[in-house]
């Protein structure tokens, strides 16, 4: 298998389990902790027999820092939007897998277990065409920043709040809406699957100052991105800086 295939079937491994466990009764805390767990366990199944010999770099593992030496890197994030996972009248959470080598985002897969959707970076998606209205611009539903009000400003959009970062920056890719802007938190987890498909698909994917976004760093934070339509970015970033 390609690598990106690989990608995709650990996505799809994951979103499968846990579709399964969704539908067993569990609900809320306890069924995050179990999703967690399943998906953790069902990806580093099919990498470890798929490839072996290379890392992986999970938030559901410990962090092995072999990786640092390392050319070939699994970064994953087994369930992104554990919370919403856990509300099981919600669709908005993730699944990434994306392989670092050769110092980039090489390969990646996102899936949308409960939109039973899976996005790659190869065939890349296709970007919807620009649609004649309010820039929508997608945010946390819990801690929307004080960055993405002004990026709606510059813009005169509309704050779209929705769960995990995965599904916020596949609304981008899907046309469902035109930017996602995050600051406060996150980690090269929650945003290496979803950054490498929307740069597949010819969106602008940035830190908010404008600096490229970087990945299998030491410290595993990267703490802001921003995600747009390329003829939005240069509004956006000036909002955001």
């Amino acid at each position: 298998m390609r690598d990106v295939e690989v990608a995709a079937a650990a996505a799809r491994a994951a979103a499968d389990v846990l579709m399964a466990l969704r539908a067993g009764g569990l609900t809320g805390r306890a069924l995050g902790d179990a999703g967690d767990a399943a998906a953790q366990e069902a990806i580093t199944a099919v990498l470890a027999a798929e490839r072996p010999d290379d890392v992986v770099f999970s938030e559901e593992a410990a962090d092995d820092r072999s990786r640092l030496e390392a050319g070939r890197v699994w970064i994953v994030d087994p369930l992104d939007g554990t919370r919403e996972y856990g509300e099981t009248d919600r669709s908005d959470f993730a699944v990434h897998v994306a392989l670092w080598a050769g110092g980039t985002l090489s390969a990646a897969a996102v899936a949308l277990p409960a939109v039973g959707e899976v996005l790659v970076t190869d065939p890349a998606p296709g970007l919807p065409p620009a649609v004649a209205r309010s820039p929508r611009i997608a945010v946390s539903r819990t801690r929307p920043p004080a960055q993405a009000g002004a990026a709606a400003g510059a813009v005169g959009g509309e704050l779209v709040p929705m769960g995990s970062a995965g599904f916020k920056v596949t609304a981008v890719v899907r046309g469902e809406v035109d930017a996602y802007v995050h600051a406060g938190g996150m980690y090269q987890w929650d945003s290496a699957a979803p950054v490498a498909v929307a740069l597949a698909a010819g969106l602008t994917a940035l830190r908010l100052d404008g600096s490229p976004l970087r990945y299998n760093e030491p410290d595993p934070s990267l703490p802001d991105l921003l995600v747009c339509r390329p003829e939005l970015a240069g509004d956006l970033l000036a909002a955001v800086r």
